[in-house]
């Protein structure tokens, strides 16, 4: 793996898993640019690392990542967000051959539960929440939120969940079956570290052409819905709404949406 200094992002190993903990604790772990620029570098680093067989993804205790950067965002254009195309960073994050095991404790919300459901299993803590609550701001999800939302928990709860932006606990995430298993807080990573393990032990072609095949079938017709999804969450930028929801964000007051 390269030596790189990160600034938003932790990487250790433990044996022959890699770990990546999301590191910006003062935003709550906010999905900036840089930091998705900085975890996509790490992931690939692992993935082309012969010592390393699985990978890790966690956050802070309070938050895995409790959404996207409202700030650096909230004063685009249509025109201006579909140029900078950032969710192109997006896709390299499932495009990671090795399988990668998302440890999530405290808030996994908008952005970071969209993160959370690129990854292959999910083991949470019992503080864990995931939900997406960009309806509340005047937008919808955009990193694959309303395809893989509905792929996990069906129409009827992701249909709930998007048009509300009510988050559900880890609990009720494990019975609708986005999570694998729940943990308390104290043991997540060492629970997380297990079923690398486990997995670790395992052949690494197998392990990886498993994953292919079973992404194959998940993700197959999936690309037109992202890319509709995409077009949806740009065209947002051009509505009275998104300014007002995102405004209204940052001043830490209820939005007052007018429906233009």
């Amino acid at each position: 793996m390269k030596d790189v200094t990160y600034r938003n992002i932790l990487t250790d190993r433990d044996g022959a898993i890699g770990i990546i903990t999301l590191n910006r604790p003062k935003v709550l772990n906010a999905l900036s640019h840089e930091l998705m620029e900085e975890l996509v570098m790490a992931l690939e680093d692992f993935d082309k690392e012969d010592g390393i067989r699985v990978i890790i993804l966690t956050g802070g205790e309070r938050a895995f990542a409790a959404g996207a950067d409202i700030g650096k965002m909230s004063d685009e254009t249509t025109i201006s967000i579909m140029l900078k195309d950032r969710f192109a960073t997006w896709d390299k994050v499932r495009k990671v051959k090795k399988p990668v095991i998302a440890a999530v404790s405290g808030y996994a919300l908008g952005g970071g539960c969209e993160l959370v459901m690129t990854c292959d299993i999910i083991i949470a803590s019992e503080s864990a929440q995931f939900g997406q609550p960009e309806i509340n701001i005047g937008v919808i999800p955009g990193a694959g939120g309303t395809q893989r939302l509905t792929r996990a928990v069906g129409k009827y709860k992701a249909m709930e969940m998007i048009l509300t932006g009510r988050p559900m606990t880890a609990y009720e995430a494990h019975q609708w079956g986005l999570v694998n298993k729940v943990v308390p807080v104290e043991l997540l990573l060492e629970e997380a570290k297990s079923v690398a393990r486990e997995i670790a032990k395992k052949s690494p072609v197998a392990t990886k052409l498993a994953k292919e095949a079973v992404l194959k079938t998940f993700d197959g017709p999936i690309s037109e819905g992202l890319e509709f999804e995409r077009k949806n969450f740009y065209m947002l930028f051009s509505s009275e709404d998104q300014k007002e929801g995102m405004k209204a964000f940052l001043e830490k007051r209820q939005p007052t949406f007018s429906g233009r």
